[in-house]
């Protein structure tokens, strides 16, 4: 049997007896002996697998699940593609002009702008409706319209002229209303500075960019513009589009933390000019300052002209609108030590501050507010109350009101 096992394996190597009747004719120890020719070792490995499993010394083979947790050696996962946020991608609409370019065939290329019902017209391709479609959405669109007419038509879409912008900002910002971008792309940043920058309550690290769908749904996203003021890094790039509503929040007095007024105050995002009123009798009466955001009370003071030789700035008190408490809070500086350099009496300044100079001045300032129980609904009320009291007060302004 030996002998015979040996001369079919000579037979098979030399081609002169079929595989699958040199194996069986070969008993089944000797057939798993015999290497077919140019098998690898690879195939052999798995030959012999196979016949293990058949004789149930190992488990049938299972092919894993593409959705398998279980890490199989050898194997490459395949890469985790991150969703891209929906507002980073652009959606068509009406006025947009896109460019079609059909390869080979120059009489269906065409550029048109997308109508008010969001359809844009060809004279053989017909009506095609684009609204609320990405780009590659709008060109596989176009490519199903063209390829009734040709076979696997190549066809390029592009964005020629995206449409005008209107966006809504509101909330802790100086110049609130709608405002119109020459063109999509426009960013938060630079439309806080169209609007004159935020109030110094707003809070830069929760801006929120509201964003209505074509399917109705609306979503937020917020915006951190601080950090990256404090490092010194690059402002988010989130392109805005047409619709966006862009809410300032306040900021909060318990979640303040380390956000820094000062470097916001020498940013453009938030109000470049605040307007100071200084109360003295030096200067005859109320008087407005204009000075640059960030400024301190010396500042005002060297930009107001006042002769400290000629003012008692032994006394001196900032008053200010508490939006939060819709109240006025007082401050009392030494001017003198501010002049000299104090840093606890040089205090920051905030838009429509009163700056009160003279001690008859503050007494009598501080009477009256204590008098007025009603609460300033706003800030205007708060100006107001004290150009009426300059106005009406006859005995405020007198020798004795230093």
């Amino acid at each position: 049997m030996k002998r015979v096992s040996v001369l079919l394996s000579l037979l098979l190597v030399h081609g002169i007896v079929p595989s699958a009747i040199a194996q069986t004719a070969m008993p089944p120890d000797v057939q798993s002996d015999v290497k077919p020719p140019g098998a690898s070792a690879q195939q052999l490995l798995e030959q012999a697998r196979q016949r293990l499993r058949d004789r149930g010394e190992l488990p049938s083979e299972t092919k894993p699940s593409v959705q398998s947790d279980v890490a199989i050696p050898g194997m490459i996962p395949d890469p985790i593609v991150p969703q891209p946020s929906p507002f980073s991608i652009y959606r068509l609409g009406p006025t947009d002009v896109i460019t079609v370019y059909v390869q080979r065939f120059q009489d269906l290329s065409f550029q048109a702008a997308i109508d008010q019902q969001g359809k844009v017209t060809h004279a053989v391709l017909g009506k095609i409706s684009l609204q609320g479609l990405t780009i590659d959405e709008a060109q596989e669109r176009v490519r199903q319209a063209v390829s009734r007419y040709i076979i696997n038509p190549i066809v390029l879409l592009s964005l020629s002229t995206p449409r005008p912008v209107q966006v809504t900002i509101s909330g802790e910002i100086a110049k609130p209303g709608l405002y119109p971008l020459l063109q999509s792309g426009g960013r938060v940043s630079s439309v806080l500075l169209a609007a004159g920058g935020t109030t110094e309550r707003g809070d830069l690290r929760a801006v929120k960019v509201r964003r209505t769908f074509t399917n109705g749904t609306t979503k937020e996203q917020d915006i951190d513009l601080y950090t990256p003021l404090k490092n010194g890094s690059a402002l988010p790039d989130l392109r805005l589009q047409d619709g966006d509503v862009i809410v300032i929040p306040a900021l909060d007095p318990t979640k303040v933390g380390d956000y820094d007024r000062s470097i916001v105050a020498r940013s453009t995002l938030v109000k470049p000019i605040l307007t100071i009123r200084i109360l003295s009798y030096a200067r005859g009466g109320l008087t407005e300052v204009p000075v640059p955001n960030g400024s301190k009370f010396v500042d005002a003071l060297a930009k107001s002209g006042l002769n400290p030789d000629q003012a008692n700035l032994a006394r001196v008190a900032v008053i200010r609108f508490d939006a939060v408490q819709q109240k006025a809070i007082t401050f009392e500086v030494n001017g003198k030590d501010a002049l000299m350099g104090d840093p606890k009496q040089n205090i920051a300044l905030q838009d429509s501050d009163v700056i009160v100079i003279g001690r008859n001045f503050v007494g009598r300032i501080t009477y009256a507010l204590n008098v007025f129980t009603q609460p300033f609904r706003d800030v205007l009320g708060f100006t107001l109350f004290f150009r009426e009291l300059s106005k009406s007060t006859s005995s405020l302004f007198g020798p004795t009101g230093q």
